[in-house]
């Protein structure tokens, strides 16, 4: 066993750390074993655990799990940078997230880790030309987690949505890498136009809550957007904006605003 978790540990470490968090937690709390053993310790991979959790979270009378599960094993074995980014989201969510102690947690427990990932094989899906299936995906993520993007919206490597309650991406909007946002957040058009229309997030990139970005436009690698802001017009790189609508009023304050995710405005 000791030497199967070191060649583990040397092949996949999140994986390998992620199953010795579930084995702990089952030593903690016996009453989760069922739910910790059918989602992580049954599975050799972290592909085949989150085509599991997925299809588990997402089936109903419409459409089994096993349908589900299915369709997200064509998709990991199809496009490994589905699992390559779902490392790097859980990697950030413990990054950032002074809630997550443990690699296990989002994989369980965090419906904005859910959504996303969800999201990723609605993103493969429409870009095999699979759209209402796609479509469908998007109905179930925005009906069991609350999380409403469009599966033709690109979302980089290490996302952390925090919270996840009411994000709203629209279908042409793009999102970078090491990107954060909270909860509430809106990166929407501007009216009914049909083509490019939602909002290119860059790298870095801290969004706080409730913020609404909105039409065709860039924001600037490693800014940040305040909460409750009304972006309507371009952010330069590394500055911060707020207010209704939003205005700079500042640097960014950090290099890496997403992952110190320091949102005090200084006066």
């Amino acid at each position: 066993m000791a030497e199967t978790r070191t060649k583990l540990a040397k092949l996949d470490p999140v994986w390998a750390r992620i199953t010795h968090e579930a084995e702990q937690a089952i030593r903690d709390e016996p009453l989760l074993g069922g739910l910790v053993h059918s989602s992580v310790l049954h599975h050799p991979t972290l592909e085949r655990a989150l085509a599991y959790r997925i299809s588990a979270k997402l089936a109903n009378h419409e459409m089994s799990a096993q349908i589900l599960r299915e369709i997200c094993d064509e998709a990991y074995g199809s496009d490994v940078w589905l699992a390559d980014a779902a490392r790097a989201d859980i990697a950030a969510v413990f990054d950032r997230d002074p809630a997550c102690h443990r690699f296990l947690q989002p994989v369980l427990f965090f419906k904005g880790f859910q959504a996303l990932q969800a999201h990723r094989v609605a993103h493969w899906l429409y870009g095999e030309g699979r759209h209402d299936l796609a479509y469908y995906f998007q109905m179930r993520v925005s009906e069991i987690f609350g999380v409403d993007i469009h599966p033709h919206a690109r979302l980089g490597k290490g996302i952390m949505i925090d919270h996840a309650h009411s994000i709203v991406i629209g279908e042409t909007a793009v999102v970078g890498d090491n990107v954060s946002m909270l909860h509430s957040v809106t990166l929407g058009g501007t009216g009914k136009e049909d083509e490019d229309r939602h909002p290119k997030i860059g790298n870095g990139v801290l969004i706080g809550a409730g913020a609404k970005v909105l039409g065709n436009i860039h924001i600037g690698h490693c800014s940040r957007i305040a909460a409750g802001s009304v972006v309507l017009n371009e952010v330069p790189p590394c500055k911060t904006v707020a207010g209704v609508p939003a205005k700079i009023v500042g640097e960014a304050g950090c290099d890496q605003p997403s992952v110190s995710m320091d949102q005090l405005i200084g006066m």
